[in-house]
């Protein structure tokens, strides 16, 4: 039975804000050709949709864990859910392509407290030897969003309209807020760290100038070599930044949190395969959409095939990190996740539906086991002292990667068409996102090598 304070139930809970912010993210990715069409614009220039969010949660999460010290956490994320629903209603009232990423990136703001808070709420709450299962009760509701998100998505596109994917937030945040507010008791917590300003404004600009000049290169928007100017002043302030977090005490960014191994191979490698991952469901609804010609409505059918394989897998995730081990998983899957991105180059219009369903359920399985093991990883050997850098610090690693994998995918289509002198992507460009993505997913792989073979054992169960 499961009653007010038990861990489980506000794993659930917190599951329904991600659940949201899930159903959003892969919803939005389907409505992306329809947006284009309404907005006259490029469909792989529809990314400034996806990475506006994706940078804006990046910039804004380093503050969130301050944030919840300072102000308490349950009322934090109280207010985060109010945000990030009523910049929903934002973004489906959109005139324009810039008002819709400007009400993106305050959607952004909201899911950056969102999410680590809502962690935070039930990492202090948690025992070592709950830790697992409180993560699959986060991570299971929280994949239905994924699941259902590219068929309702590709629905709503078709029946009615594609603001209709960010209204849909309006019911699950409203349940989610009730529920947050009756159910979750307020967490103890210590006084508030000393708030590093100059660090998280280093880190906002190196991040924010960064994104912007490779999101604009080669698109004219800004004036000429503008693109260049963004990306050498992110590469001086990165630098900045990084000398400030190693001086300070308090950091923004606890970098010192790296000497953690455990943590260490969550951070960078993880980091390094979300980038990949991160590319697939964008070139996925391009691949669909626009190189089949297929509706919203079937590409989100056949997409969603994806998230059922990765809701699959949560209940076999404890069994096999048990069986093997986190090294022996995060290594051997790897390799099975790179090949499943890759694959994806191969799909054309003469595959039968079904096998390219199964070809992306098999990926989602993978997939999902490879975050499984990163996500428990990531704080597995984390003081409780130390959970609210580390929440700020991994929300950090697991958002900006979406966003990179995003560029990335949109980077390589615009390549690959102007080497081949074509003047937007099609299908064969589509091929050539997918390749990427399976080489920087196979990237992760020496990152994780040195991962101790008894690693995270008192959480896994594993003994060798």
């Amino acid at each position: 039975m499961i009653h007010r304070g038990d861990p489980r139930l506000t794993a659930a809970i917190v599951a329904s804000a991600l659940f949201m912010q899930n159903l959003d993210g892969s919803a939005v990715n389907t409505a992306l050709p329809a947006m284009a069409r309404e907005f006259a614009t490029e469909p792989a220039h529809m990314s400034a949709a996806v990475t506006a969010y994706l940078v804006s949660l990046t910039v804004f999460i380093p503050a969130s864990g301050w944030v919840a010290d300072r102000f308490g956490a349950k009322r934090i994320f109280l207010m985060a859910i109010v945000l990030f629903v009523g910049s929903s209603i934002l973004c489906g009232a959109a005139g324009s392509f810039s008002q819709l990423v400007a009400a993106r990136i305050l959607q952004g703001v909201g899911g950056a407290m969102m999410i680590p808070v809502g962690r935070l709420l039930l990492l202090r709450g948690v025992r070592k030897d709950q830790l697992l299962t409180a993560t699959a009760w986060l991570t299971t509701p929280a994949v239905l969003g994924p699941v259902i998100g590219p068929p309702l998505g590709g629905l709503l596109t078709d029946a009615l309209s594609w603001r209709w994917v960010f209204w849909i937030n309006i019911p699950v945040g409203i349940i989610g807020l009730i529920a947050a507010w009756r159910l979750i008791p307020r967490p103890e917590q210590g006084p508030p760290p000393k708030l590093d300003a100059v660090g998280l404004l280093l880190v906002g600009a190196t991040l924010a100038s960064g994104m912007i000049g490779i999101e604009t290169a080669g698109r004219h928007i800004l004036p000429d070599y503008g693109w260049l100017v963004a990306l050498a002043l992110s590469a001086v302030l990165g630098i900045a930044a990084v000398r400030h977090l190693k001086r300070v005490v308090q950091p923004a960014i606890d970098l010192t949190l790296l000497r953690v191994p455990t943590f260490h191979v969550a951070a960078v490698a993880g980091t390094v395969f979300r980038i990949a991952a991160g590319a697939s469901p964008f070139l996925l609804a391009l691949t669909l959409q626009i190189g089949f010609g297929w509706s919203a409505t079937q590409s989100g059918l056949v997409a969603f095939a994806t998230a059922l394989g990765a809701f699959s897998m949560k209940p076999l995730a404890r069994p096999l990190l048990r069986q093997f081990g986190f090294r022996n998983v995060v290594l051997g899957n790897g390799l099975v996740a790179a090949v499943g991105l890759g694959v994806g180059a191969l799909f054309s219009p003469a595959w039968p539906a079904v096998a390219i369903f199964i070809v992306l359920a098999i990926g989602g399985l993978s997939r999902s086991l490879q975050f499984t093991a990163y996500n428990t990883l990531a704080f597995a050997d984390l003081p409780p002292e130390r959970l609210s850098a580390g929440t700020s610090f991994y929300g950090t690693a697991q958002q900006l990667p979406q966003a990179l994998g995003v560029v990335l995918a949109s980077a390589a289509i615009g390549v690959s068409a102007a080497l081949a002198g074509r003047g937007a992507g099609g299908l064969a460009d589509f091929a050539v996102g997918f390749w990427v993505a399976g080489a920087v997913a196979l990237l992760a792989i020496p990152l994780a090598w040195g991962l101790a073979r008894d690693a995270a054992a008192e959480v896994s169960g594993h003994r060798g």
